[in-house]
């Protein structure tokens, strides 16, 4: 006997709204969609198709959002599934090796959600620790086999979730943060960032512990103001700053409401020997103390 194939529901667009899918936008939002045949739950895998029944993508659905799907392939023989994911993940790992990002003691983003083509999923690689969050539906959907993926692939420590940004409500989805895999993350991992040491916290900081997503713009300003005075507003732990002026920069001022955030930009300041040309100030607002 045959093995049963997998049904889909299938999301039909209004006529004329297919047109950003032609050019590979990945999202369908919720004014776009006519009718959906089928039940489709939070996470499933569902069929785009046109006014006239033509394949589009195959998409993550999501009830609660007015982005109700998150293109998984413009492929119409491509099955979304395991093999689907880690060859997603196998390719983004690749490209930042490729960069030169792997290093032991290094930290990078290793997924950059839809431009690596796994919407909603955004992974960042602290040295030997990893941390995770899953964005979206579709992305909490295969929450267990990416944390296993990323197990196998990169060989951590352990996998850490920071599930907590505001999209996720949009999505129906409650804040998680936790150990997935592994040993717990300690309250401070070493890292180097180009030329920068810094300490971060992965349970506690910001995002997934730091702004992975803009070593390279930190590393351009550092280019352009060398032999120059910066001023990095809403600095938090000061990373364009102190990149800066360890880059070359002659002085910086930082300025940030969070007091915490200026003692941590202070102490990393003095461990990369810019200390005595980084200033800080707490911008009060109507909501400081």
């Amino acid at each position: 006997m045959s093995a049963a194939v997998p049904t889909h529901s299938k999301v039909w667009l209004k006529r004329g709204r297919e047109k950003s899918l032609l050019r590979k936008h990945p999202w369908v939002f919720s004014g776009a969609i006519e009718r959906v045949q089928g039940e489709a739950g939070p996470g499933d895998t569902v069929e785009i198709v046109d006014a006239a029944g033509a394949f589009l993508a195959w998409a993550a659905y999501s009830p609660a959002s007015q982005i109700r799907a998150r293109v998984w392939s413009f492929e119409p023989h491509e099955s979304i599934g395991a093999a689907f994911l880690r060859a997603r993940l196998e390719r983004a790992i690749e490209s930042r090796r490729q960069l030169g990002l792997l290093g032991a003691d290094t930290a990078c983003r290793l997924v950059f959600a839809e431009s690596d083509g796994l919407p909603g999923l955004v992974v960042d690689r602290y040295a030997d620790f990893i941390v995770c969050q899953f964005l979206s539906a579709g992305a909490e959907r295969w929450r267990a086999e990416v944390a296993d993926l990323l197990a196998e692939l990169c060989s951590p420590r352990g996998i850490y979730e920071r599930s907590e940004a505001s999209v996720r409500r949009k999505e129906g989805l409650a804040s998680q943060r936790g150990l997935l895999r592994g040993e717990a993350p300690p309250a401070e991992i070493e890292v180097r960032m180009g030329a920068t040491h810094w300490l971060i916290d992965v349970a506690n900081g910001q995002k997934t512990g730091a702004y992975l997503d803009q070593q390279r713009n930190r590393a351009r300003v550092a280019e352009l103001a060398a032999g120059a005075e910066v001023l990095d507003a809403f600095a938090y732990t000061g990373g364009f700053a102190i990149t800066a002026l360890v880059g070359g920069a002659s002085a910086a001022t930082l300025v940030e409401s969070s007091a915490e955030a200026l003692r941590t930009a202070e102490r990393e300041a003095a461990a990369n020997g810019v200390a005595d040309v980084a200033s800080s100030l707490r911008a009060c607002s109507t909501s400081c103390e």
